[in-house]
């Protein structure tokens, strides 16, 4: 018999707890869990490296919402927008794990975070008071390449989608009125540098990098550094990676969004950390 290796990422431990024993009770089913989203990345990292990758992630939208003192994980900037820790974590686990299925679990039914879950990559959305016989369903259902929302949930989702791609256009669009250097300006205004910091970054005078941020603000029709960043998180464009050398003019790549992955934590296969 084939088995199911599952994860349950919670930062409630009772419910991870319950959760990873009713699983486990499936005789095709083995079962983690991690009680935050950096415990989860080693344990996916861990069990990659031992040959046993797991199959389905199970992740709560709320994650790092929880009690005072409660782990988060950060795997994309804290600028970007409506980001919530859950459905970080799912966009993390597709950069560095994209085989493994994600279902988002939620305290109640909200299209717009739903939408935002399938954007970064999940294959589901479950309500965490459905059934077991659901829930295992549902996993089943995503190896299958089948995406499972609430029938509730999927006009308001398909109108969130269809929102988010109209704006993301009309970003893009604006990106691409700027020349290859002011995008370069662009990017290092992603990656949080000021104005004195990109200037020794592109071996420009602060006047000049001046010049091109306020060309940067016109083209895009924002008023503000933040604002900037924003639209260009929409439009796709990602940081400036600050270890590498600047790209010479005309040969600018796009970037990924997201920051580098919390490993630096510790967790228990079969329990939350």
């Amino acid at each position: 018999m084939a088995r199911i290796r599952v994860l349950v990422v919670d930062d409630h431990r009772v419910f991870a707890e319950s959760l990873a024993a009713a699983l486990a009770a499936e005789p095709d089913v083995d079962v983690a869990a991690a009680g935050s989203g950096p415990a989860a990345l080693r344990c996916l990292e861990r069990g990659a490296a031992e040959g046993r990758r797991f199959d389905v992630l199970l992740v709560d939208a709320e994650l790092g919402t929880g009690p005072p003192g409660a782990a988060v994980a950060r795997v994309v900037p804290d600028d970007a927008e409506g980001a919530v820790d859950g459905i970080s974590l799912v966009a993390g686990v597709r950069q560095v794990q994209p085989a493994v299925r994600t279902v988002v679990l939620a305290e109640k039914d909200d299209p717009r975070r739903a939408a935002l879950a399938l954007q970064a990559g999940a294959s589901g959305w479950v309500a965490k008071d459905c059934s077991l016989q659901r829930l295992l369903a549902v996993v089943r259902g995503v190896l299958r390449d089948e995406t499972h929302l609430p029938p509730a949930l999927l006009t308001g989702v398909l109108r969130e989608l269809t929102a988010a791609r109209k704006h993301r256009t009309d970003s893009e669009r604006l990106v691409e009125s700027l020349t290859p250097r002011e995008r370069e300006v662009l990017r290092c205004m992603v990656a949080g540098l000021g104005r004195k910091a990109v200037a020794e970054r592109l071996f420009l005078s602060p006047h000049t990098v001046r010049t091109h941020m306020q060309n940067v603000l016109g083209k895009l029709g924002v008023h503000s550094t933040l604002a900037a960043v924003a639209l260009a998180r929409r439009a796709g464009v990602g940081p400036a990676q600050l270890g590498e050398a600047p790209a010479r003019l005309g040969e600018i790549p796009a970037q990924p969004d997201g920051a580098p992955l919390a490993r630096d934590v510790v967790e228990r296969p079969g329990q939350p950390a």
